[in-house]
């Protein structure tokens, strides 16, 4: 019988433990990080600066219109168009505050093409110039383009008493006046089998109601407001234009458009001319021999459009718009179709 052999026993190569060797990982070094972060940061510095009026709020962004642009002193336009109401009002104050700030612009030229819109926004646009030139003591003349109506004649007046108001041949201005736009849908609610059964605290809570007509009571209530807003505008209009007394304008304060001849005859404007003309006689009023004339720009921006992309999506959309359309709201507003508008 042999002996046991002495010699270690080796595992074969299945039975040996694998030993796995990984290759050590890379690492990007602490300076390349940095590196490009900082190139990151520079980049998008450089795109804020290019596209920040997309991104702020409500920032205004000054353009050459004409004249000299190696001149410091400036006049500057200030455009009022379409149907004085949020967001539209925002801008204009914007571009106002701006013209205000900047002691390099010495008047302003007014540019008008608007039916007029909400009784607030217009005031406020005409407080606003009125600031202007009274506190900043920067002149201010008047252009009306196609339209300048009703609230579009009211922000006018921000002129002030010397100011000079320009009409173009084919413009319409005047319609002085005040609408509070209703609607009377009760026939159509009965026949489709629609009751209002709003709860109430009060009498006058659900006053001019889309769903029964306008009572006595209700007429009564609401002209009182209607007429103390009518008082309102003939006094800015007696305040700022020469030669007319409170009687004269009543007179002409029945909501009739007139066109530029008419009103010059009225004494509504002062000249029949263009934004050019305009912006001459100012020129003449400062004493100016040359000056850079500018305009100002107030985009929407990143924000207000992705949000108004998305409320116009969302399906109650619709139905806030109904509802908001039967909100009593005055107007000094020129139109045939009364409280349809932008909004």
């Amino acid at each position: 019988m042999s002996a046991p052999s002495s010699r270690p026993v080796v595992p074969s190569q299945l039975e040996r433990p694998l030993v796995v060797v990984q290759a050590p990982r890379r690492r990007l070094s602490t300076w390349l990080l940095m590196l490009v972060l900082l190139i990151s940061i520079a980049f998008n510095l450089m795109l804020y600066s290019a596209y920040h009026t997309y991104f702020s709020y409500g920032e205004v962004v000054e353009k050459f219109h004409s004249g000299d642009p190696l001149i410091t002193d400036r006049i500057a336009l200030i455009t009022v168009e379409g149907t004085i109401m949020p967001p539209f009002t925002g801008r204009v104050l914007k571009s106002i505050e701006q013209a205000s700030k900047d002691d390099n612009v010495k008047g302003v030229v007014l540019v008008v093409d608007s039916p007029g819109g909400l009784v607030a926004d217009s005031n406020e646009i005409y407080h606003a110039l009125r600031k202007l030139e009274t506190d900043k003591h920067k002149l201010i003349n008047v252009s009306m383009k196609r339209l300048a109506a009703s609230g579009g004649y009211y922000v006018s007046m921000g002129a002030g008493p010397e100011g000079v108001i320009f009409a173009e041949p084919t413009c319409w201005t005047g319609s002085i006046g005040v609408i509070l736009p209703h609607y009377d849908i009760s026939k159509l609610a009965e026949t489709v089998g629609v009751k209002e059964d709003s709860l109430k605290t009060g009498p006058y809570k659900d006053t001019l109601s889309l769903f029964r007509p306008v009572s006595e009571v209700d007429k009564k209530l609401w002209m009182e407001v209607l007429d103390e807003t009518l008082d309102r505008f003939l006094e800015v209009i007696a305040g700022s234009r020469k030669g007319l007394d409170q009687k004269k304008i009543r007179e002409m304060a029945t909501g009739q458009v007139f066109t530029a001849k008419q009103a010059k005859e009225r004494k509504l404007v002062d000249q029949i001319g263009f934004t050019e003309d305009a912006i001459k006689s100012l020129k003449e009023r400062l004493k100016l021999s040359a000056a850079r004339v500018v305009s100002y720009e107030s985009p929407p921006n990143f924000f207000e459009r992705l949000v108004s992309s998305s409320e116009a999506a969302r399906p109650e959309a619709r139905w806030n718009a109904v509802l908001e359309a039967a909100v009593p709201r005055a107007y000094y507003l020129f139109t045939s179709l009364p409280g349809i508008g932008p909004r």
